[in-house]
């Protein structure tokens, strides 16, 4: 199941959230303001991160500007810690599920997320002979669109 942590006034958040919703892919949100980002989820989100804490967690934010804080002399629990009482230095969205990690919405890298069956079909060059597929229709039709230039 893919995961997305978002926050309500996230644009990019909402852009991911609507593009899952129209390809039919089920998601749970977690909010970082609303919902306790449990140590296990936090220690998951460092462990996918191919470069560690740079992948996640925003240098710009306010917290991380004013505070003077540095996170590369943080232990693993005292950083699970921080982010746990300053969920705001997270980038977001955050998007993973059992194979995948992506941060921020990128429209070519989310199309990762499409169930490897329906990217199969998507490539499928005889539509009416591909095996049919919930909302297999409009996925053909937008890569054929998306590829039209290529």
């Amino acid at each position: 199941m893919i995961r997305i942590y978002t926050a309500p006034s996230c644009a990019s958040c909402r852009k991911v959230k609507a593009w899952l919703k129209e390809h039919n892919i089920p998601y749970v949100e977690k909010n970082i303001f609303s919902t306790l980002l449990r140590e296990d989820e936090l220690r998951e989100l460092l462990e996918r991160s191919e470069n560690g804490t740079d992948d996640i967690i925003s240098k710009r934010s306010k917290i991380m500007k004013e505070g003077n804080v540095d996170i590369d002399d943080m232990s693993v629990n005292e950083l699970i810690k921080f982010i746990q009482e300053n969920p705001s230095i997270l980038k977001r969205p955050i998007i993973i599920d059992e194979r995948r990690f992506q941060v921020g919405y990128n429209a070519e890298e989310i199309r990762a997320f499409i169930p490897r069956e329906l990217r199969k079909l998507a490539e499928c060059d005889h539509a009416d002979y591909c095996p049919p597929f919930y909302n297999a229709k409009s996925l053909k039709e937008e890569y054929d669109r998306d590829h039209k230039n290529k």
